[in-house]
Parts: structure tokens; C-alpha cells; sequence
């Protein structure tokens, strides 16, 4: 897997089924947050998400754009293993 990931998402927070919802028309991946989008908290929930499915430190994820937005791009590095939902 390559060392660094980059992830074009869609996030639904206060989601009632958190995780991976599904990839969209145009590709963007759509996840569900249970948490608000109230100081930072859906963000965090995000990066540890990723973090497990991607078998790498919370640290890694980084928000590149779109930290205040549903439509957000993220960078995931030192990913060890490759998530069934993740395609080229």
C-alpha cells in the first residue's frame, strides 16, 4: 500500500449508522458520524475512524481541506493495511 492516502469523503454527522454508508456518483466516499459537528468532535471521529480501517496512528489522518464542511479532503498516512471498502 502506498504511504500516503488521500480521500475524498462526504460525512453525515449525527448519523445513525456510523461508519461507511456507501461511495457516490461521482466517487466521493459517504460516512456516517454519530458525533455533532460542534468543536472539532465530528472531525476527531473521522480521524479515528480512519485510522483503525487504515491500521495506522490517529495522528496520521490529516484534514487537507474542508475541516468546517460535510464535503471534506483527507490524507492518511503510514496505512498498513487497505480497508474492503477503499478502491483505486
Amino acid at each position: 500500500m502506498t504511504p500516503r492516502v488521500v480521500l475524498d469523503l462526504k460525512v453525515v454527522p449525527r448519523s445513525r449508522r456510523p461508519g461507511f454508508l456507501g461511495r457516490m456518483a461521482d466517487g466521493t466516499l459517504r460516512f456516517g458520524l454519530a458525533s455533532p459537528p460542534v468543536d472539532g468532535k465530528a472531525n476527531r471521529e473521522l480521524a479515528k475512524m480512519l485510522a483503525e480501517a487504515f491500521g495506522t496512528r490517529r495522528s496520521a489522518v490529516e484534514v487537507l481541506s474542508g475541516a468546517k464542511g460535510r464535503r471534506k479532503r483527507v490524507a492518511v498516512s503510514g496505512a498498513t493495511r487497505r480497508p474492503e471498502w477503499y478502491g483505486d
